[in-house]
């Protein structure tokens, strides 16, 4: 069975990604550490876990695979669920695959190398935008078809 799993703590995508999934009658499961809103959708299931590093990552991790989408800006366990087969989509629609995760993988580390080194480095990308909103909701939904099984 086809699931979403959402990266839900920081995500500012959840409420596109329920209407997307409503759409399909697919099964979204949002994984934080707690204060969250619960919804009264049917097909979104909430999941606390614990409070601790990377927690909700390795709940995700564990269970999506093949037919499966994820929606995460945490570049490490998109790395770990496109290894098992799943689609997996930052929040602004960008895809990770098997041929450009390895590579923001070793920039993320990069970054976090020269932020270390310097710091007065401020970090910091652009403002979410509603640009982004839609092209993650097009994304979503390309995914979703693609990854819908066949009846």
């Amino acid at each position: 069975m086809m699931a979403l799993y959402i990266d839900a703590d920081a995500c500012p995508v959840k409420a596109e990604a329920e209407a997307v999934t409503t759409r399909y009658k697919t099964q979204m499961f949002l994984v934080s550490n707690g204060g969250l809103r619960p919804s009264q959708n049917p097909l979104v299931e909430m999941i606390y876990v614990p409070d601790g590093p990377d927690v909700a990552d390795m709940w995700i991790a564990d269970r999506a695979g093949p037919g499966d989408v994820v929606v995460t800006g945490d570049i490490p366990l998109a790395a770990k669920c496109v290894e098992a087969g799943a689609e997996v989509l930052r929040h602004n629609g960008e895809r990770f695959t098997q041929a450009n995760v390895r590579e923001q993988l070793a920039m993320r580390d990069l970054m976090t190398d020269l932020r270390a080194a310097d710091p007065f480095r401020q970090g910091g990308g652009k403002a979410f935008s509603k640009a982004d909103r839609a092209r993650f909701r097009q994304a979503l939904d390309t995914a979703l078809r693609r990854s819908k099984p066949s009846d």
